[in-house]
């Protein structure tokens, strides 16, 4: 579907701004009443600017687009969780420091593959019970850094804005070709990090206290395994494209299947329910509702940002990413990217190409031929039925300049890192901490996190990144 880009009332951004405002703060200093009217905040000011584009602008195309993609985004994130939380792992033996590094390791590569929220809900209580004589704030916090944002940068499955931007036409394993050393040395250095402070905590522990209180060595189970069927289903209808909606329903299918074969007593031992995705259904609904007039805006103006450089775009996404949930913030700064460096003039010849079969190839332009071409390396079943969106073809575009493709790094590597900063980075983030305080674990509150966690350890993990892949 072809979307004519609007002009909108910078004044149709408040909503936007007012909602992640809230999101970020209202957690913290009106919980109670945040947590009984969030979604008649989130839907009226959704409402708002839904109003401004469907009788101010007559911009119903534009709705839809947004729609669809809010479906595609919460079939996979409310599928993935759904599943997740069919399988229980019961744990085994004691938790050094070894065994915890290896299990964080697994639970990165796993964020690829069930999401960071799926990943983090299916770990986060092994990983409690295993560490339980000497469980501290560092295993609930480097967990999130690990687990619940870092771990989930290889793929569109792996965290929120990666999904989004395979949504806007960015392939599948293209994050997983370009980011793979950058999620290496970020995960290896919190690993080496994390296996430091756990081997200090551990040896405050008497030999004694370890033997008597760790778990058991014959309990290492999985209970729910007939949901990797179900998971195997999703995995495979992220990549169907066409009939419309076909990719949702079978997701939706998969969690309806995961719910209704599941025992009562894996759901029971996973503590599981529907709150925490309702909550980010509902805010998310009124996150792409209300994001539109930002995004178009950003698209239209970005061209004045001048020639910002691979770490503008890597702090940048990445310090809002901390402060706002990074989903949002990814989708801005590729709108950013999209309107300072796509050449509409391009574009239509690209499409002209695209219908034609690529007949005049040889006689088109430098970057002509080398979005097309990124096309037949990643759109080649679209383009081979002229069916390739403008959206894909924009991509192809920034994909097709190496240039622009370390931007789209930048930006991936940014929203998820820094994800991990605070605990509104990222949802999975305060999943984990109301699940570690369930558990009567202590957790360190807003201000504490960030002083005694993100600086002497993210921070410092994310200036080495900086300088070995975006300084220059």
């Amino acid at each position: 579907m072809e979307i004519t880009l609007l002009q909108p009332n910078p004044w149709m951004i408040l909503p936007f701004g007012l909602l992640l405002a809230l999101i970020a703060l209202a957690p913290l200093t009106f919980a109670d009443w945040w947590s009984k009217h969030y979604p008649h905040v989130a839907l009226a000011l959704g409402a708002i600017t839904l109003s401004y584009y469907l009788l101010g602008l007559n911009a119903h195309a534009r709705v839809l687009h947004v729609a669809h993609e809010y479906v595609s985004f919460i079939a996979l994130i409310g599928s993935l969780y759904v599943v997740s939380g069919g399988i229980h792992i019961s744990v085994k033996g004691e938790a050094t420091p070894r065994a915890n590094v290896v299990f964080l390791f697994v639970g990165a590569v796993l964020a690829n593959i069930l999401g960071t929220t799926g990943a983090s809900m299916l770990l986060i209580r092994p990983w409690l019970r295993m560490n339980k004589y000497r469980v501290t704030a560092h295993h609930v916090v480097f967990f999130i850094f690990i687990v619940s944002n870092v771990g989930g940068c290889l793929t569109p499955i792996g965290d929120p804005p990666l999904f989004l931007g395979y949504l806007k036409g960015i392939p599948f394993w293209w994050v997983a070709e370009h980011c793979w050393l950058i999620w290496l040395v970020g995960l290896g250095i919190l690993l080496v990090m994390f296996y430091v402070v756990d081997r200090l905590n551990y040896l405050r522990a008497p030999a004694r206290v370890r033997a008597e209180l760790a778990e058991p060595p014959d309990v290492w189970r999985f209970d729910g395994l007939a949901n990797v069927f179900f998971l195997g289903l999703i995995l495979v209808a992220v990549f169907i494209q066409e009939p419309p909606f076909l990719r949702e329903g079978l997701m939706l299918l998969a969690a309806f299947g995961s719910w209704f074969t599941t025992k009562k007593s894996v759901h029971e031992a996973n503590h599981f329910n529907f709150h925490p995705i309702e909550e980010v259904a509902i805010l998310f609904l009124g996150i792409f509702a209300t994001m539109m007039p930002a995004l178009d805006w950003l698209q239209l103006h970005a061209a004045k940002m001048g020639s910002p450089s691979p770490a503008f775009f890597y702090w940048s996404s990445g310090v809002l990413s901390s402060a706002l949930d990074n989903a949002p913030t990814y989708l801005s700064f590729l709108s950013a990217i999209f309107g300072a460096y796509i050449d509409t003039n391009t574009i239509s010849q690209v499409q002209h190409l695209v219908q034609n079969g690529g007949a005049d190839l040889a006689d088109a332009a430098e970057p002509v031929r080398q979005t097309f071409l990124t096309l037949q390396k990643y759109h080649a079943s679209e383009l081979a039925n002229h069916r390739v969106s403008v959206e894909e073809i924009e991509i192809a575009f920034l994909l097709g300049n190496a240039r622009f493709n370390d931007f789209l790094v930048a930006i991936s590597t940014g929203a998820v890192f820094f994800g991990a900063n605070t605990y509104i980075g990222n949802g999975p983030n305060f999943m984990v901490k109301a699940i570690a305080e369930q558990s009567k674990v202590h957790t360190p509150g807003f201000v504490g996190y960030v002083v005694k966690f993100t600086l002497p350890f993210m921070v410092p993990m994310l200036l080495i990144v900086w300088w070995i892949f975006f300084r220059s």
